[in-house]
């Protein structure tokens, strides 16, 4: 796969994370040789490949930034006027962003489940529960999330945040959420080889 050799500032290469992120055939034979991942996602986004730009997103990024970006995305698909509750979740997301402890982890999750996981604000939630080193119950034995459990969930409630109202502004809106990915990618160096990535 020309230009799969690319090194991340995870240590994991462009293949690695196309590999794990599920991303097309159609999408691969655009990840030229010289290619970089923020490249690579230009390129999708410019060919209105969209689910794969955010799966990739999503699966390159450092776990809480990515949290973040569903947070974000999730925040601007329900609006100023969102219902009290789904307000509440997005709060108790925002919080666990800033504090990333147990308690609001799964405070994040029940506000997920009260609003539902079919609504990004309750996928952004599920996201902030599998960041954490354990899904079974806090008085048990650690039960760690498979890895790129919440990748993937971050990859879906970026696609459904585009979707969620006005279906056919989605491409408008993908593209804005995938230039707001490229910002986090920056932020936390993901692109550079050797950089310190942010937790």
């Amino acid at each position: 796969m020309p230009g799969a050799t690319t090194v991340l500032n995870s240590g994991k290469t462009l293949g690695e994370v196309c590999a794990a992120a599920d991303i097309s055939q159609e999408a691969l034979a655009l990840l030229n040789d010289g290619l970089d991942g923020r490249g690579f996602v230009e390129r999708l986004s410019s060919q209105g490949q969209f689910a794969d730009a955010v799966r990739f997103l999503a699966h390159a990024l450092p776990t809480r930034p990515a949290v973040w970006w569903a947070w974000y995305c999730a925040r601007a698909a329900h609006g100023d006027s969102a219902p009290a509750k789904v307000q509440a979740a997005l709060e108790a997301i925002k919080q666990w962003i800033a504090e990333p402890d147990d308690k609001n982890r799964r405070e994040a999750m029940r506000w997920a489940r009260d609003v539902e996981f079919t609504t990004p604000a309750g996928c952004a939630g599920l996201a902030a529960f599998f960041s954490g080193d354990s899904i079974g119950p806090p008085d048990r034995d650690p039960v760690p999330p498979e890895e790129y459990t919440a990748a993937k969930v971050i990859s879906g409630c970026v696609s459904l945040s585009a979707v969620f109202t006005e279906p056919d502004k989605a491409p408008e809106k993908f593209q804005s959420f995938v230039q707001q990915g490229l910002e986090v990618a920056e932020k936390t160096r993901l692109w550079i080889p050797g950089g310190r990535p942010t937790p």
